[in-house]
């Protein structure tokens, strides 16, 4: 099957845009635990979480669940498991014990965890630092619980409702805003709000079964103007209702608004990128080979470089680019330097062979 370059560069621009989010988050003034501190009393910047927590991994679930599709349409099952629990179930297990708990040691650092558990053991703690250190690794968690309940959905559904799922026309796309929300009230684990495996699973299975014909995205391209207008609107409605909220609680993230406001940029996204994101160059290739290191490497520079310069008597911005380039050079020369050595690459990338 020919690549689909829309789909690749949809993959990496999230990435990047994760990695804003992030530079944002490290210094946020929204009240969303896990950031260093504000640097301003008021900080505008901040409505860029606003407008992208909202539907920026649910893209990413439901451009993985159209890959896992394509990837099936040409291969077993077991291959499918084999190749997702290498990829996906053994960096966010061996490599979080390998790798991630630095990554934890920061997050304590940030969190002043380590002030109250002087008396812990060193076992214990290096266990807790492991799962504070899971960081963006959560995303490849799910997607690896997904791929296994996908198997046994693909033995039950055998492909009936996939076949009727290619007539999906736009009006029935837009009113699947109805299932996004009724997705986001269930699976939410408390507390570590990330693990969402009701709406996140619901986009990985309209991935699958519907936006994977390009009959429906043929569709849905033509509508690409108006609904990237309606997203930007409720973008900025979702910013103004909840400014000043932790947009990352579920009291924000259950919301009709929250939730209609997903959903549509979602779409919006899929419809500008299939009309026009096809593009090839030489950046853009670059791009889809270093994202997936990127992804699993950008946090712990980002995070070590924010701790240590958000007390220094420099301007806010410098701040900012400064943790922005620590996080892209970091991450992109961890995963070149870690995708060199054949038992780390394995264990950290998910790579059996060097690409």
């Amino acid at each position: 099957m020919e690549r689909k370059k829309y789909i690749d560069n949809i993959r990496w621009i999230t990435v990047a845009l994760v990695v804003v989010y992030h530079v944002i988050f490290i210094f946020n003034g929204t009240g969303t635990l896990g950031g260093v501190g504000p640097l301003c009393p008021v900080q505008y910047q901040d409505a860029v979480l606003y407008l992208l927590y909202p539907w920026f991994m649910l893209l990413l679930f439901v451009v993985s669940g159209m890959c896992a599709r394509f990837y099936l349409d040409c291969h077993t099952h077991k291959e499918f498991i084999r190749e997702r629990t290498v990829k996906l179930l053994v960096p966010s297990t061996l490599g979080v014990v390998v790798f991630g708990w630095i990554l934890g040691y920061f997050n304590m650092k940030i969190g002043g965890a380590f002030d109250s558990m002087g008396a812990v053991p060193k076992p214990v703690l290096f266990v807790i630092m492991c799962l504070s250190g899971t960081g963006p690794l959560w995303y490849i968690q799910l997607l690896w619980v997904f791929s296994l309940l996908l198997t046994v959905f693909r033995r039950v559904e055998k492909d009936r409702l996939s076949t009727l799922c290619a007539r999906t026309t736009l009006p029935v796309l837009l009113a699947l805003t109805v299932v996004i929300y009724g997705a986001a009230q269930i699976g939410n684990v408390p507390v570590v709000v990330v693990y969402r495996f009701g709406i996140y699973g619901a986009g990985y299975l309209l991935g699958y079964l519907v936006f994977a014909h390009d009959e429906v995205m043929t569709r849905l391209e033509k509508a690409w103007l108006p609904l990237t207008a309606a997203a930007l609107i409720l973008g900025a409605a979702f910013t103004a209702v909840f400014w000043g909220q932790s947009y990352a609680g579920h009291e924000v993230l259950d919301t009709p608004l929250c939730n209609v406001f997903a959903w549509i940029a979602v779409l919006a996204v899929l419809a500008f990128m299939k009309k026009w994101g096809g593009f090839d160059n030489a950046f853009a290739r670059w791009m889809t080979r270093k994202s997936w290191g990127l992804y699993l490497f950008h946090y712990l520079p980002l995070a070590a470089c924010a701790y240590y310069i958000y007390a220094l008597p420099i301007p806010a911005v410098l701040k900012y680019l400064l943790t922005a380039a620590s996080a892209v050079a970091g991450g992109v020369l961890l995963y070149d330097i870690i995708s060199r050595i054949p038992v780390l690459r394995w264990c950290m990338c998910g790579i059996s062979k060097k690409k």
